[in-house]
């Protein structure tokens, strides 16, 4: 009797993790095929018939490729910035003699709790107030204000095996406070520093809620201009560029795996999870 529970348990277990990785995959697989059908419309699943229409719709269309040069762009700016900031505040926040150190950590990761609707509103108001109506100074600010959490909290996971009396040990044989931490601390941190700048510019080519409040109307990123698309007119062309996005999501994966390890990766970033 033991035994056939056990054997049902695993089964049962067996069966909602592939019925967990049927519910994320199969919508991707939908969406890549779609992106091919020849149909002007959106019509039954599966297509009959194939074609590179709306990749070809993505690639000639103006308002498209605007948005998706100031998504890259954006990303790329608020990336740096917020791993520059973040790998700053770990390695001060690695200090066990800084004084707050907890509360310090909470004020930093605390965007990651707030609704990106209350932040985007705050900082139109904010930045309103300070005299700055550029709409991609706008835009950087507030990127860097939501993708923050994510750099500090990488880094902050690969610090974790860094201790204090190693910073300590390369003061004493000479090196000043930085250098210790920029020979010591930083080599370690390597792998969180990638990480949250990848998942830094993810979260700022995709982000659309504190883009509304801070964009106007010539200069849209990319998922604003979907947005604005399926709402006048909706078509497959959002298919294609979901699969675009993909391929570019797995050449990263596939990158990043080369280079560091998705194994070491995933490992410092749920290390404080």
């Amino acid at each position: 009797m033991r035994m056939a529970l056990d054997l049902a348990a695993r089964l049962l277990a067996r069966g909602a993790v592939l019925a967990g990785v049927l519910f994320l995959l199969v919508p991707l697989l939908v969406a890549c095929l779609l992106s091919f059908d020849d149909r002007s419309f959106l019509g039954a699943f599966p297509p009959r018939e194939f074609s590179l229409r709306w990749y070809r719709a993505f690639a000639t269309n103006p308002t498209y490729m605007d948005g998706l040069f100031i998504s890259l762009q954006l990303g790329l700016v608020a990336a740096a910035i917020a791993t520059t900031l973040g790998t700053m505040g770990a390695l001060a926040l690695m200090d066990p003699r800084l004084a707050g150190r907890e509360t310090l950590e909470a004020v930093f990761l605390s965007p990651k709790f707030v609704p990106t609707v209350v932040i985007g509103f705050s900082l139109l108001v904010f930045t309103a107030r300070l005299g700055i109506f550029d709409p991609f100074t706008r835009l950087v600010m507030g990127h860097v204000v939501i993708t923050l959490p994510f750099t500090l909290r990488a880094v902050l996971a690969s610090l974790i095996g860094v201790k204090r009396s190693q910073i300590e040990a390369a003061i004493s044989l000479g090196a000043s406070e930085a250098r210790a931490l920029w020979d010591v601390a930083v080599p370690a941190a390597r792998s969180g520093i990638v990480a949250g700048a990848a998942m830094a510019f993810v979260l700022s080519f995709d982000e659309v809620a504190v883009s509304l409040f801070l964009s106007d109307a010539f200069t849209q990123t990319l998922p604003i201009a979907l947005v604005a698309e399926m709402r006048a007119n909706l078509n497959l062309t959002i298919a294609a560029v979901s699969t675009v996005f993909l391929a570019a999501t797995l050449v990263l994966l596939v990158l990043l795996d080369r280079t560091i390890g998705i194994e070491r990766l995933a490992g410092d970033v749920g290390t404080r999870g």
